[in-house]
């Protein structure tokens, strides 16, 4: 009963994740904005509230960290290898896409993110200022740095066709859009505590179950509408909602630390979670080889590269 209930409340925040992004794709039509900015950073905040509320909730409510960096973590290296399969499916107009730039500078603050984890794990940045740690302070910093420098850089229009007129007011936008993220918010907190009884059932570690339905579970909203811009050829955004939701994820890491009172949020040195560190950082720095020498071959190498570091993982 418990893996049907899984599935039921993981497709209603699908579902609304899914809505949440097609009110905020109305809202980009009638903005300045870029398609680029607008997919690093309000799409991919959109598709990435499960991730912040699932995170807040299994630190504050279950006191268990570990399901929220397997949840962190696992998301984005699953976002990654999701990615890498669509790239596969269409490598020679992928290729020859045009992509913004500012894609590459968020998947390279995503892998220096990566990399301060790396180092507080083995005590290069292992110490607090009050009670937060100075990794989480790091990434806030470097998360903030790197929107500026997207808001600097613009970015390029959108490949994809305007599509069907908006025939909703801006008000009535908005107001549909609250009400989706307040059903986001409530049914992933349930999810949490369905994650955290499969964990108990199954004997798995928190890490693990984390990644595996957590992650998976949260990373469904972003599989949903990439999957939905490859199919109308929108590659620009349909990237910087990926890269742009493992930045926003990282920020999420260090809200739950900021939140947490049982410890340091990153003291946990169990295999699976250096794993899981592991290989979302080789994930991350083959995304950064895709976008800076993109070609025919490097949109092969790089994704099967991504894919195999996530099926290793699972392996492992």
């Amino acid at each position: 009963m418990i893996y049907i209930l899984y599935i039921a409340v993981a497709a209603i925040v699908t579902f609304m994740s899914i809505k949440a992004s097609e009110y905020v794709d109305m809202l980009d039509k009638t903005t300045s904005l870029s398609g680029a900015f607008l997919g690093g950073i309000l799409l991919s905040a959109v598709t990435s509230l499960p991730e912040l509320f699932t995170s807040i909730s299994s630190t504050l409510m279950l006191d268990q960290p570990g399901l929220c960096i397997g949840n962190i973590l696992g998301s984005n290296i699953f976002n990654y290898a999701m990615l890498s399969a669509f790239i596969l499916t269409a490598v020679v107009k992928f290729a020859k896409c045009d992509l913004s730039k500012i894609h590459l500078v968020v998947a390279i603050s995503v892998v220096f993110m990566g990399g301060l984890i790396l180092c507080n794990k083995y005590g290069f940045l292992a110490f607090d200022i009050g009670n937060v740690s100075v990794t989480s302070i790091l990434i806030i910093l470097l998360y903030v740095v790197t929107v500026w420098i997207m808001y600097k850089m613009g970015g390029t229009s959108s490949e994809s066709d305007d599509g069907d007129p908006v025939t909703l007011t801006r008000k009535q936008i908005l107001t549909r859009f609250a009400l989706v993220s307040v059903g986001i918010v409530v049914f992933s907190v349930i999810l949490t505590y369905i994650t955290d009884e499969l964990s108990v059932r199954l004997n798995l570690g928190k890490t693990v179950a984390g990644a595996l339905f957590l992650g998976v579970a949260t990373s469904l909203p972003e599989t949903a509408s990439t999957w939905t811009l490859f199919k109308i050829k929108n590659y620009d955004i349909a990237v910087g909602n990926i890269v742009g939701s493992c930045l926003f994820n990282f920020t999420i890491l260090s809200l739950a630390d900021f939140f947490y009172q049982g410890g340091g949020i990153y003291a946990i040195s169990d295999v699976s979670t250096m794993n899981l560190i592991i290989f979302a950082s080789i994930a991350s720095i083959l995304t950064v080889v895709l976008l800076k020498f993109r070609n025919k071959a490097t949109s092969i190498i790089c994704p099967v590269g991504i894919i195999a570091s996530y099926i290793a993982f699972l392996a492992l």
